[in-house]
């Protein structure tokens, strides 16, 4: 049993020659920044790693499904592209928990994540040490890395298992077995500063990405090429027949894997059917995704600050603006709003509340976080811009030829997302416009300092969070069942608190027959007496709760919220708005499941989704993104291999045979329940239709 450390350093096994590249510039087109083929050696491989259970992407999820598998005794590897483990609440600066509050106030989650929340607790003396509003939990991103590294290291001791961790790393090819179903092994790539320059950390993401994903040594990185494979040997007590020698989790953030292993998936906005009603288009749209976000820190100071204008900033400035509040009567106000929001550290916790608003008055020395809408959220969505790149656009960009995976995003998306963000600055301390607001309410407030540096909040030396807040990633299509003849996915009618029925909304965008077969699905207990007796449509009762899945290994709440790609490109085009009828779809959702079904993509047996890339539509993922959801998916996807590992039976053997009974799946439930991860909410039956208490009234 190892300890739990922070860099994997390998030796060089055999002489490396590889030619020297300088790293690859910005363009300001698809095809050029994301070359059909880029010249590199032949990798030499410096070393071999095997473990059980290998975790591709360190962010919540992925650290949920390395805690849980540490604690039962696994060797596990763990790659992420930054240096730090935790995703949304540390590399991605979102360090404000999103929570329902009803299941907050029963404290009910996974054991994982209820640890992360007394780890918090015990580290500041409370919960809110930013004293925050818009949750109950708001804190430096920098310690919650620290925080989950202490997680990861006590779960390795106590469970007798093994963490390696490969920061800085990123996964640039696989390999199938002979039949195709299998993944073999991974090749990855780690990169540090070439010799003589700057820590990591130092440049922009944009700067540096593709050269992360390119196996030369440049001027800038230095890289050391890595082969994943299974265990040699198995563990005591696991099957001695087992079919698979490991497993691949992907916990990315944009679903690498799955696109690099050509699994089926959908990507943005899905058709409008009575499956996904509130759909704003007829036909997939692949392109509008959910912005993005690069977060940064600030201060409030006594003396006021000064600061150049960025380069840039006319090219953004039409975009930013604040939203209306109507008891907020002066930009004095509207600032103090937006400052206290999300700070996440509070110099005075003692601060005057004062004005027309309930937020308590901020202070010099404290510190806010910045996610802001008509801010620094980036939301490109036509073929043109958008950040995510399709499995065309892969295809046409040469990433599906040998050693040309690129990460599949488009490098000037991460530019302009950067460059928006740090324009919003500015904006808020020095600016005077606004984009769609009267202009009295935005007037300059240069008593703010822009935190940087490496000891800074965000860990890094432009002071950007180190990877951007993503919303929203590839979705895997489930394997086709019973029920799910086009492939498994959770869709909107299945979590929505909406009521489509009172709403006349969907009654005129649905065509008869989908209206109809909408009303069915929301049947419930009714359904088999409204098609047997061909109930009129407006006369079929509909269900008031989520859709229960037999096969749930986790729970989720939270309200379907969407950050909405723009209309135009570019995102910052004056004028440009929010893509129509995306938000018909946001409100409440009832308490909900993440059936196992979701977690297993088609074709390969040994790889599963441990986070936003399982199978739901565009809505569903709208409210399975938030950090309880990702603790609670990893937590599941881990006790699931490792069941999986000990009885020899392949995660999508326990789903297969459904809605008949599976009793290795009730089992594994069982388990995952006596571990500590509800599969369930209190009193979730059919017959229970009294959810009320947990609407939030939103």
């Amino acid at each position: 049993m190892s300890r739990f450390c922070s860099l994997v350093t390998l030796p060089v096994l055999t002489a490396v020659v590889l030619t020297s590249l300088s790293p690859l510039s910005v363009s300001r087109t698809m095809a050029q920044e994301q070359p059909a083929a880029i010249a590199q050696s032949i990798p030499t491989i410096d070393g071999v790693v095997d473990c059980e259970i290998m975790i591709v992407g360190g962010g919540l999820a992925g650290t949920a499904t390395a805690y849980e598998s540490l604690l039962a005794g696994r060797t596990v590897c763990m790659t992420d592209i930054t240096d730090w483990v935790g995703g949304q609440i540390s590399s991605q600066g979102t360090s404000a928990l999103d929570e329902y509050p009803k299941q907050r106030s029963q404290l009910f989650y996974a054991r994982g994540y209820l640890e992360l929340r007394d780890r918090i607790q015990a580290r500041y003396g409370e919960l809110n040490p930013g004293q925050c509003w818009v949750s109950l939990s708001c804190f430096m991103p920098n310690d919650i890395n620290e925080i989950l590294v202490d997680m990861l290291a006590d779960a390795e001791r106590e469970g007798g298992g093994q963490l390696k961790w490969f920061p800085n790393t990123v996964v640039k090819d696989l390999s199938l077995n002979d039949a195709g179903n299998q993944i073999d092994s991974l090749v990855a790539i780690q990169h540090s500063p070439a010799p003589g320059t700057a820590p990591l950390n130092t440049d922009r993401l944009s700067k540096i990405i593709a050269d992360a994903y390119t196996y030369n040594d440049s001027s800038r990185l230095t890289k050391t090429v890595i082969r994943f494979v299974p265990v040699a040997q198995r563990d005591e007590g696991d099957a001695e027949s087992a079919p698979v020698d490991w497993y691949v989790v992907e916990a990315t953030e944009t679903g690498e894997i799955i696109a690099l292993a050509d699994v089926p998936y959908q990507l943005g906005l899905d058709p409008r059917t009575y499956l996904n009603p509130s759909s704003p288009v007829a036909t997939r749209d692949p392109y509008c995704t959910q912005a993005f976000t690069y977060t940064f820190a600030m201060e409030h100071t006594e003396e006021a600050q000064t600061y150049e204008v960025p380069e840039f900033y006319k090219t953004y400035e039409p975009f930013y603006s604040w939203n209306q509040r109507d008891y907020l009567n002066t930009p004095e106000e509207y600032f103090n709003f937006v400052f206290t929001y999300r700070r996440i550290w509070s110099a005075n916790p003692d601060t005057e509340r004062r004005g027309h608003s309930d937020e308590p008055w901020m202070s010099p020395g404290d510190i806010s976080m910045q996610n802001w809408g008509r801010g620094n959220d980036y939301g490109p969505g036509t073929s043109r811009d958008n950040f995510i790149l399709t499995r065309q656009q892969l295809e046409a960009t040469g990433q599906f030829a040998p050693d040309g995976w690129m990460g599949g995003l488009r490098t000037e998306a991460l530019r302009k997302g950067e460059e928006i963000a740090l324009g919003y600055f500015y904006w808020l301390v020095l600016g005077d416009t606004n984009a769609v607001m009267d202009d009295r309410l935005k007037a300059p407030d240069p008593h703010h300092r822009y935190l940087q540096g490496l000891d800074s909040p965000m860990g890094t030396g432009h002071g950007l969070s180190k990877y951007p807040y993503i919303r929203e990633s590839r979705r895997i299509i489930g394997r086709p069942l019973s029920g799910y003849r086009s492939g498994f996915v959770v869709n909107e009618v299945d979590i929505s608190w909406k009521d489509f029925a009172a709403d006349p909304y969907y009654q005129q965008a649905l065509d008869s027959e989908n209206y109809l077969r909408l009303r069915r699905e929301l049947a419930g207990l009714g359904a088999t007496a409204a098609l047997l007796e061909e109930t009129a449509a407006t006369d079929i009762p509909a269900r008031q709760r989520a859709r229960i899945f037999p096969d749930s290994i986790g729970i989720s709440q939270y309200t379907i919220d969407f950050h909405p790609c723009m209309a135009k490109s570019p995102v910052e085009a004056p004028g440009n708005v929010e893509r129509s009828g995306v938000r018909q779809a946001h409100g409440p959702s009832y308490p909900g499941q993440i059936p196992l079904r979701s977690l297993i993509p088609q074709n390969i047996d040994n790889l599963i989704v441990s986070g936003k890339s399982i199978a739901g539509s565009y809505i569903v993922a709208a409210s399975y993104r938030v950090h309880a959801f990702e603790w609670a998916v990893g937590s599941g996807a881990a006790q699931t291999l490792d069941f999986a590992l000990r009885t020899g039976v392949m995660p999508y053997e326990l789903v297969d045979d459904l809605p008949n009974r599976e009793p290795l799946l009730e089992t594994l439930q069982q388990e995952i329940e006596a571990r500590g991860t509800p599969i369930m909410f209190e009193q979730t039956s059919i017959l229970n239709s009294d959810w009320d208490d947990w609407n939030p009234g939103w």
